[in-house]
């Protein structure tokens, strides 16, 4: 096959989650353990540094792989989705998996295909160990898709495992409270192995500090061990000053992520850093804060508070969730604009008129959605909005939102997209 044959084999035969919903997903791990069975158990070939939690984890996993990557270690970053190309997900040192061997892997593991008809992302994940084990990388960050404890990526065992927060995402799916969604991203603590949380909240604390105690695994909590004395911007670039609570120093860092709600990962990567060097592997200072000030550019990280534009100002972001638009939120109270026009898309198995109830109603909206099935049709989004003050018109494509945005907006307005990964991965740049 062609490797756009490959890709409409993947897409057609596998059910994919980010385009039809929950009914993609296949729990167990019987589809992983004889995909990686039949190509000789990759997973067990690597180092890993396994990443979960509700908003945060690609952020934290893109910086982690760039640091390593910057202290000169050979590094494999699997994530998903993608925003436009299939090969983001699979990445060495911040090179995309090629086609021909995307291609030649169809064809290695199509016999397993046909018998076991696995989920896209169960494809994705047997895709992302045997390039990793083929390539010798030193370490790979693996991203989870979806909870954590029946995620396909939950056959490794990783160095360090990271939890970056918990919030109300997927809940008909992981369950309907924090402490439930907890128990359920807590399923990657394994024995022995050190466990890192990003934020310390309440209702979620004692569920990993319970699973924790019962894996014997060491447990520590970023918020707890680093803390930011300061942040500020410098000619929209992100600085903070972050200080450690055994010591009286300050470290300066520069996320090229310059998204406030970054401070909060910044903190998380830091501590995984820390947790790798007691661990016995090398990282020292200058490869951290490089590594940190280079993220995109290692690593190919896209749509987290990302300017494509100027005059008017046009910013991507892939808030999709309710935590993830009051961190955009609290972006917009720092971001100077004369007024705001938001393109907007959602899909149908999110808290919709939870995240509507937080947006502004002096906003101009832009209502659209991205092509696919699992994606609220513009109209209906306009339709719940309108119920909550929003007011705005429907466009069928967001590039077409986008040029209407553009034209109407004032040279000092914003132009913001999001809602959705999916939207923002179809925005034309």
């Amino acid at each position: 096959m062609t490797y756009q044959e490959t890709l409409d084999f993947i897409y057609d035969r596998l059910p994919m989650f980010s385009r039809v919903g929950a009914s993609a997903i296949k729990n167990g791990f019987d589809n992983i353990d004889a995909l990686c069975r039949a190509l000789g158990d990759p997973q067990a070939q690597t180092r890993f540094i396994h990443i979960a939690g509700t908003n945060g984890k690609g952020s934290v996993s893109h910086m982690l792989a760039s640091v390593l990557q910057t202290q000169g270690y050979k590094t494999g970053l699997y994530t998903s989705p993608h925003l436009t190309d299939f090969r983001e997900r699979v990445k060495v040192d911040g090179a995309m998996i090629s086609e021909q061997e995307v291609v030649d892997f169809i064809e290695k593991v199509r016999p397993v295909i046909e018998q076991y008809e696995p989920s896209f992302f169960e494809i994705t994940v047997a895709l992302a160990f045997d390039h990793f084990a083929a390539q010798k990388v030193d370490f790979a960050v693996i991203e989870t898709g979806l909870g954590g404890r029946l995620d396909s990526t939950n056959i490794i065992h990783p160095l360090l495992s990271v939890i970056t927060n918990i919030g109300l995402d997927h809940v008909q799916l992981l369950g309907d409270t924090l402490p439930k969604i907890a128990v359920e991203k807590a399923g990657i603590i394994k024995e022995g192995t050190p466990v890192i949380i990003g934020e310390t909240q309440e209702e979620t604390a004692p569920v990993f500090i319970r699973k924790a105690r019962e894996q014997q695994a060491p447990i520590s909590f970023a918020d707890q061990v680093f803390h930011v004395e300061n942040w500020f911007y410098e000619d929209e670039a992100l600085v903070a000053e972050v200080s450690k609570d055994t010591a009286v120093d300050h470290y300066r860092y520069q996320p090229e992520l310059s998204g406030a709600y970054q401070v909060k990962n910044l903190l998380t990567v830091l501590e995984s850093c820390r947790q790798l060097r007691q661990c016995g592997i090398a990282l020292d200072e200058a490869s951290i804060s490089k590594g940190i000030a280079h993220t995109k550019r290692l690593s190919g990280l896209h749509g987290r508070w990302e300017t494509i534009h100027r005059n008017p100002r046009i910013v991507l972001d892939v808030a999709h969730n309710e935590d993830g638009m009051r961190q955009v939120l609290s972006q917009l109270e720092l971001t100077p604009y004369r007024k705001l026009h938001l393109v907007l898309g959602m899909v149908k198995d999110k808290d919709v008129d939870k995240v509507l109830s937080l947006l502004p109603s002096t906003a101009v909206y832009y209502f659209t959605n991205a092509k696919l099935p699992r994606a609220l049709p513009a109209a209906e989004l306009m339709l719940k909005a309108t119920a909550w003050g929003l007011k705005g018109t429907v466009w069928p494509d967001v590039n077409e939102a986008l040029v209407a945005a553009k034209a109407q907006a004032h040279t000092n307005d914003l132009v913001l997209v999001c809602g959705s990964i999916f939207l923002v991965g179809e925005v034309s740049r």
